[in-house]
C-alpha cells in the first residue's frame, strides 16, 4: 500500500511522533493506522525505559483549585530542559496531575513511598479478613498480595487508574508523554490541600 502524506500527518497529529517515525512505522504496518499507533506507542515505551535515568532539572508547579474552593493541589512535574517545560502539551499533562490529585486524593506518590508499617498493618488487615471469609492460609496469602495491588491502586498517584481515560494509570500518562516529548518526565511531588483537614 502506498503511504500517502496526509497519512503521515494524521498519525503525526494522533500520535506526536517524528515525520520519518510515522512513516515507517505505516510503512511497516501496510497503511494500518491502529497498528501503526500501537507500533509507535510501543517504540515510545522502550524510549521512556532508556530516557528514565536521565536528570530533570527543568519543568513547573501547577496548582488545581477544584470548583468551591474546598479542594486544592499542587503538583511538581520535573523534565529535562525548559524548553519543553514551555510546551503546551507538557503544561496541560501537569495540569492533569494536578487534577488527578484533587478528584483520586492519593496519599503517596508510589507504592515505594508508603510506610513499611502502614503497608504492614494493610497486610494483617487483609489478612484477617481472608480468613474471616473462611479461606485457608495459603490462599489467603495470595488474596492479600492481590488486595494489596487494591490498596496501591487506590493510595498511590502514580498506580491510579487516570480519571479521563481509566484503562491508563497516571504511570501511562507520564510514559506517553515522555515518548512523544522525547526528554525524561518525572512526578517529583504533589500536596493535597483539603479545608479543614
Amino acid at each position: 500500500m502506498a503511504i500517502t502524506a496526509k497519512m503521515v500527518s494524521e498519525l503525526r497529529s494522533r500520535t506526536g511522533a517524528g515525520i520519518m517515525d510515522c512513516k515507517k512505522a505505516l510503512t511497516e504496518t501496510d497503511g494500518d493506522m491502529d497498528t501503526a499507533i500501537q507500533k509507535l506507542r510501543e517504540q515510545g515505551l522502550k524510549a521512556s525505559e532508556v530516557k528514565g535515568g536521565r536528570a530533570t532539572e527543568e519543568g513547573l508547579i501547577v496548582s488545581y483549585i477544584h470548583p468551591g474552593n474546598r479542594v486544592g493541589t499542587l503538583v511538581e512535574l520535573n523534565c529535562e530542559t525548559d524548553f519543553v517545560a514551555r510546551t503546551e502539551q507538557f503544561q496541560t499533562l501537569a495540569k492533569e496531575i494536578a487534577m488527578q490529585v484533587a478528584a483520586a486524593k492519593p496519599k503517596y506518590l508510589n507504592a515505594a513511598e508508603v510506610p513499611a508499617e502502614e503497608l504492614e498493618a494493610e497486610r494483617a488487615i487483609l489478612r484477617m479478613q481472608a480468613v474471616q471469609e473462611g479461606k485457608p492460609e495459603h490462599i489467603a496469602a495470595r488474596i492479600v498480595e492481590g488486595r494489596i495491588s487494591k490498596f496501591y491502586t487506590e493510595t498511590c498517584l502514580l498506580q491510579q487508574p487516570y480519571i479521563r481515560d481509566t484503562d491508563k494509570t497516571i504511570e501511562d500518562l507520564v510514559k506517553d508523554a515522555i515518548a512523544q516529548l522525547g526528554e525524561n518526565i518525572v512526578v517529583k511531588r504533589f500536596v493535597l490541600y483539603v479545608l479543614g483537614q
